[in-house]
């Protein structure tokens, strides 16, 4: 009989005190290495010039920042939201946004051990996610999200917060409305609960917590984007009229930051517009993959589902850079927690999102990975082929089950 990784008796348990110094360690070790590597965070200066430009009664989308000139892409929420970053100085910006990224690190491992184990103890989960947290922060997205002060891991505790709720709550939907709201990938998740609620109720007959969740997510969204939209009428047309469509403002697709379907078909057909081959791609395994989230969602396994669809919109997706991709960590502790026979791949997938393999090709400006050779784009797609080979390996392991019971 298989017995879960995270639910072996240990016979002498790490004290809490332990687990709490080796993060603090890893943690002063990450700060440390991060300010030797001269990190600009760059993004969040992006965000402070946002709300500066609103506070100024400035156009939101002709807006330019940083030596790089880059251009807003949220909705006009988020312009809202990065208000706050322009009323502190620029170095305690900076110094909050890495702290505050740092405890969201330890608040996603911990909701994705609720995720995956919701019956762990307060102590266990606790001493898990701080020994956790401890590793992952080495992870590629989750470094790049704090050298860039992204706010990836903002929007995935948002996400995982409202799936983690008890039965019944009314305040599940909540976050990944407002997620939705700053920027819109999170809207796959209300198509992953209203398909797995409506299914539910079908097969039921009641009000279940996929669609009260799903109802409660949208009408959040709508809510806070008309309001905005009130708010900040000309801002708010020119992004659902015009900004929303033009991908190419986020930056070039064959980029090797790129870790989409997009972005894998741009490098391989040396091109930066993959145009209809992109579309029918990201349709099939778009459509697959999420069949594949609503069944195991119907059949109780949420953790399975919530990551499948996490992974379904980075995917299809025009634009996935490599920091968006901290949905490798309830990813990791998902096939620790299963893997009961098969550590290798967890520790291949784990060295995938460790070994930082994509930025070992050439990626300097002049566009070269518009001259990839196969290597170079097998390097280059690493987060893309493991979400497909996992993909691939869990029908097959779905098969091999349904054949074992026939």
């Amino acid at each position: 009989m298989s017995v879960s990784v995270l639910s072996k008796t240990r016979v002498r348990p790490w004290p809490l005190a332990t687990a709490a110094a080796v993060c603090l360690l890893s943690f002063a070790s990450f700060w440390v290495a991060q300010r030797l590597a001269h990190v600009n965070m760059l993004d969040v200066m992006v965000y402070r010039a946002e709300g500066e430009t609103l506070r100024a009664g400035g156009d939101l989308y002709a807006m330019r920042a940083t030596s790089a000139n880059l251009a807003m892409t949220y909705p006009p929420f988020a312009a809202v939201l990065f208000v706050p970053l322009t009323l502190v100085s620029v170095p305690l910006m900076r110094t909050l946004t890495t702290a505050g990224n740092l405890l969201l690190v330890i608040a996603l491992v911990q909701l994705s051990l609720q995720l995956v184990r919701p019956a762990l103890s307060r102590t266990d989960l606790w001493r898990t996610t701080l020994f956790v947290a401890a590793a992952v922060v080495w992870c590629e997205p989750v470094w790049t999200t704090l050298r860039y002060g992204q706010i990836n891991l903002l929007i995935a505790v948002a996400v995982l917060w409202d799936l983690t709720r008890r039965e019944g709550s009314r305040w599940a939907g909540l976050g990944i409305g407002l997620a939705t709201a700053v920027k819109l990938t999170p809207g796959l998740f209300v198509v992953l609960l209203l398909a797995a609620g409506l299914l539910l109720w079908r097969r039921d007959r009641r009000w279940n917590q996929w669609l009260r969740t799903a109802v409660t997510a949208t009408g959040v969204f709508l809510a806070t984007t008309l309001t905005v939209a009130l708010a900040l009428p000309a801002d708010s047309k020119k992004f659902w009229t015009e900004t929303l469509f033009a991908t190419g403002r986020v930056g070039f697709a064959e980029e090797t930051a790129n870790q989409s379907i997009s972005g894998v078909l741009a490098r391989l057909m040396h091109t930066d517009s993959p145009g209809v081959w992109w579309l029918l791609t990201a349709a099939v395994m778009g459509g697959a993959a999420m069949y594949l989230a609503v069944r195991a969602a119907v059949r109780g396994d949420k953790a399975v589902a919530v990551i499948i669809c996490a992974f379904t919109a980075l995917m299809i997706s025009p634009i996935s850079w490599s920091h968006h991709w901290v949905w490798c960590v309830p990813l990791l502790i998902l096939l620790a927690d299963r893997a009961t026979r098969a550590w290798p791949v967890t520790g291949v997938v784990a060295l995938a999102f460790t070994s930082f393999a994509l930025w070992w090709v050439p990626h300097d400006p002049g566009r070269p990975e518009l001259d990839q050779n196969a290597g170079q784009m097998l390097l280059s797609a690493v987060y893309p082929l493991t979400a497909t080979a996992l993909l691939v390996a869990y029908v097959l392991k779905e098969r091999r089950q349904a054949l074992a019971k026939e």
